[in-house]
């Protein structure tokens, strides 16, 4: 990837170049995935503001969201309390041809529930004996288990925080869970030690992104996934489109007769128009 020398980052023109080419090949591999059968869940996990939904946005956005989908569950319900704890993801795992985005998984009994408090002793222990198992036995199930940590430092998650005060679309992000989590930054690190400790296991090992500069962290992670499958290029060839036949028979209804979205585009032109006509 091409960087600029002022501060080590990418430029923008670079990453939308390589982007797109990424792009590409995602959606190669997804008709890989469709023809071959293929079964394939890929974890996002790591700290807050640490851009795994930008990351999950850039590999869904070409995709067929009816071969990729994205789960991202909200908290356990009173009845989900009481279930068998992977139950409610494991009603989410794919069939064949498909893949499936977790936005946050099953270790959020390892991660949030263990620093909060959400979960009980005994409740974490029997998560970190069974987790190996339940990854091991998914693999032999002929899943292809793909985990990404997105790491991000103290200071550059501080940044994206103080960022999202001042933007409205962002300001959702800031939930009391993110408030929390800025007071409680070592617990989250000694529970992600625990975590790789137990959990990271040869047939599904942790990947960890370096993710302080976003862009980056996404280009990464895309070739990283495309690294991970010996996919081939199942492109079809191009179709020819013949002259549509004349077309007779039908009369189309009054437009009048119909109810239209107002539009609100024509308006915005003339305002635009209007400020850019020079003074009298």
């Amino acid at each position: 990837m091409r960087r600029t020398k002022a501060d080590g980052k990418i430029s923008n023109k670079a990453y939308e170049k390589e982007l797109t080419r990424l792009q590409v090949e995602l959606v190669k591999l997804q008709e890989w995935i469709k023809h071959e059968g293929l079964k394939v869940v890929i974890i996002f996990e790591g700290r807050d503001a640490a851009g795994k939904g930008g990351t999950i946005k850039r590999i869904t956005e070409p995709l067929n969201p009816r071969i990729c989908s994205v789960v991202a569950l909200p908290a356990p319900t009173e009845r989900e309390k009481t279930q068998w704890y992977f139950q409610r993801y494991a009603s989410h795992l794919p069939a064949a041809g498909e893949m499936v985005i977790f936005d946050r998984s099953w270790f959020n009994r390892a991660g949030v529930e263990r620093v909060m408090g959400f979960c009980t002793e005994e409740e974490y222990k029997e998560f970190m004996r069974s987790c190996p198992e339940f990854e091991r036995m998914l693999v032999r199930c002929g899943i292809k288990l793909i985990k990404y940590w997105f790491s991000v430092s103290d200071d550059e998650q501080e940044r994206r925080f103080q960022a999202r005060l001042t933007r409205p679309t962002k300001r959702w992000k800031l939930s009391p869970m993110d408030l929390e989590s800025r007071k409680r930054w070592v617990e989250y690190s000694k529970a992600k030690d625990a975590n790789f400790a137990h959990t990271d296991i040869k047939q599904a090992p942790w990947w960890v992104v370096n993710a302080d500069i976003k862009k980056h962290a996404r280009l990464t992670c895309i070739s990283h996934l495309l690294s991970l499958f010996n996919y081939e290029d199942l492109t079809p060839e191009t179709v020819i489109l013949e002259d549509r036949p004349p077309q007779s028979g039908y009369v189309r209804p009054l437009m009048e007769d119909q109810t239209f979205v107002p539009d609100v585009v024509s308006e915005l032109i003339v305002k635009d128009q209007s400020k850019a006509k020079p003074n009298a």
